[in-house]
């Protein structure tokens, strides 16, 4: 009778095991703060063109308001001047999340943009929020 070779499946070591984990878990991280300072991010609105975003009455002068959902900040820095532009800080990729008080606020890092033309006030952030575009037309703001 002969006797064939016991074949045997080694299981990962514990060190490779936390190591892969650790890897993964760096990717991610890298993934979701995305390049520092000006790493090209498209930018990623989930609106459509054509979407109208708020009112003009909905946009407090010296202000502006968020649109999560569209990636899109509108402001109206002067009565009946609107702007908008990419609510992903150019710092790390944080979205911002306030704006008053003429600037636009990211919490991550605390970097301050002008709600007139997206300029960095304070940093870290060393690059404007890109302008994005929209159509004020019969009080209405729509995504261009």
């Amino acid at each position: 009778m002969t006797s064939e070779p016991l074949q045997t499946t080694s299981a990962p070591s514990r060190r490779t095991v936390v190591a892969a984990a650790g890897a993964v878990g760096a990717a991610v991280a890298l993934t979701a703060c995305g390049a520092q300072d000006g790493g090209s991010k498209a930018s990623s609105k989930a609106g459509a063109a054509g979407t109208v975003l708020a009112k003009t009455s909905d946009i407090p002068e010296g202000g502006g308001k968020i649109f999560k959902d569209q990636g899109v900040v509108v402001t109206q820095p002067a009565a009946g001047t609107f702007k908008a532009f990419s609510a992903t800080c150019t710092h790390q990729g944080c979205a911002v999340t306030g704006v008053g008080n003429g600037a636009i606020t990211c919490p991550c890092h605390g970097s301050e943009f002008s709600v007139a033309d997206g300029s960095v006030k304070k940093g870290p952030a060393t690059k404007p929020l890109p302008a994005e575009q929209i159509t004020v037309s019969g009080g209405s703001i729509t995504l261009a």
